[in-house]
């Protein structure tokens, strides 16, 4: 039978050019020893998603779940993990189905993305037994490091953008402030997110009292909820903090509609799609739109997490420390910074 030479070929050149390099041979072979055993070591991820149930939107913004989903695939491309995915569906007995699934695959981490204390509490315990650490995202679990969006950060970014707006637009005007949406939707933790833009408004405006207009998250209901606004307040400037983009583009549309955009600004949250649109959508917040009466919106990054949370679960694997609790980094995006955070996607 006869034997391919080129092994014998390649492993004589290789021990030439060593030599030459001055690299001995029991050398070389320490080397590639070492390097073997310097390979990052891969490990298997487990992330329980709230809910990919089509246009079902999460955290009082208009981003899903298969949002969230991809934003993890896409992180994980350049790490050294594998990630198994599961869907909680909003259901406490399916996310603790989830979980025994991953006791059985033996992942090395979960993260559990649900707000059920009571569900959460079991799974932890749980994996406890099994062994296997957790990561959680948005809602507490015991024992686990937490990552989270700050609605009371995020609405106090929106109030003083405002005010300052009005502070150097119309000085000495009358002024008031409405916050419209979902705002009583403790859910999605908006609450928080209003007492922020409350607490915003007052740094910069101390004499304004804002009002506030629940849609119960039915942007549908805006333009006669503010028709009413408006007309109990014709001669006044208009501050409108919105608590979500689709709210602020219906608020935008009913205040043009009523011929008072000139007297109006309009802050949002979440700064997604519906703002700051694809290749071929109509953006919003746009360097070419700067005439806009939505001044900005607050980034809330869902579609982002992938890229902050899997890097915390790498470093609880390599037994780093983990801070109990990460904010997301909440930004203000205006047309002068919408190109930095998201560019358009024919520039990516």
């Amino acid at each position: 039978m006869t034997q391919n030479p080129a092994p014998a070929l390649r492993e004589g050149r290789r021990r030439f050019c060593l030599t030459l390099l001055g690299v001995p041979l029991a050398g070389a072979a320490l080397l590639s020893a070492r390097a073997a055993v310097g390979q990052e070591r891969r490990y298997t991820i487990a992330f329980a998603n709230l809910t990919e149930e089509p246009g079902v939107t999460l955290e009082g913004t208009g981003f899903t779940g298969a949002e969230i989903r991809s934003s993890f695939v896409l992180a994980a491309r350049r790490l050294p993990l594998d990630l198994v995915f599961y869907d909680n569906q909003r259901d406490a007995k399916k996310a603790q189905a989830n979980a025994e699934d991953a006791v059985a695959r033996k992942v090395n981490l979960y993260v559990q993305y649900f707000p059920d204390p009571d569900a959460n509490a079991a799974i932890a315990a749980r994996l406890k037994t099994a062994g296997i650490p957790m990561l959680a995202v948005n809602y507490p679990v015991p024992g686990a490091p937490l990552y989270t969006a700050d609605n009371l950060a995020a609405g106090r970014i929106a109030g003083e953008a405002l005010g300052q707006f009005a502070a150097r637009s119309w000085r000495g005007q009358p002024t008031v402030a409405v916050i419209v949406g979902a705002v009583e939707a403790k859910a999605d933790r908006v609450p928080a997110r209003v007492q922020g833009v409350v607490e915003g408004l007052r740094a910069k405006l101390p004499g304004v009292k804002p009002a506030t207009l629940d849609t119960q998250g039915n942007p549908a209901r805006v333009g006669a909820l503010l028709g009413k606004y408006l007309a109990a307040h014709p001669g006044a400037k208009v501050l409108v903090a919105a608590t979500d983009d689709a709210t602020a583009l219906a608020a935008k549309s009913a205040l043009e509609g009523a011929g008072r955009a000139s007297d109006v600004a309009i802050a949002s949250h979440g700064v997604d799609r519906n703002i700051h649109g694809g290749i071929n959508d109509k953006k919003e917040i746009d360097p070419n739109n700067r005439g806009s009466i939505v001044i900005g919106s607050v980034a809330f990054y869902l579609d982002r997490y992938g890229y902050d949370v899997l890097p915390l679960a790498l470093r609880m694997l390599r037994g780093e420390p983990v801070p109990p609790r990460t904010v997301t980094r909440h930004l203000l995006i205006t047309a002068s910074n919408v190109f930095v955070e998201y560019p358009p996607y024919d520039m990516n």
